[in-house]
């Protein structure tokens, strides 16, 4: 992630995921922290980082 609109397209590509609660995304460090309840999954989240155009890790 290099900008500000890469923080929303991570922020958009997680909160459309079934389960997810919050998302809190840093450029800074280039992390994102989701909190979910046990109905998201780690790879969907995984999968639609990636999808946006980003790498994911867990």
């Amino acid at each position: 992630m290099s900008c500000n609109n890469c923080v929303r397209h991570v922020d958009k590509a997680l909160r459309a995921i079934g389960g997810v609660s919050q998302v809190e995304v840093n450029l800074a460090d280039q992390t994102a922290k989701v909190s979910h309840d046990d109905t998201a999954s780690v790879p969907a989240m995984i999968a639609a980082v990636e999808s946006a155009g980003y790498e994911a890790a867990v």
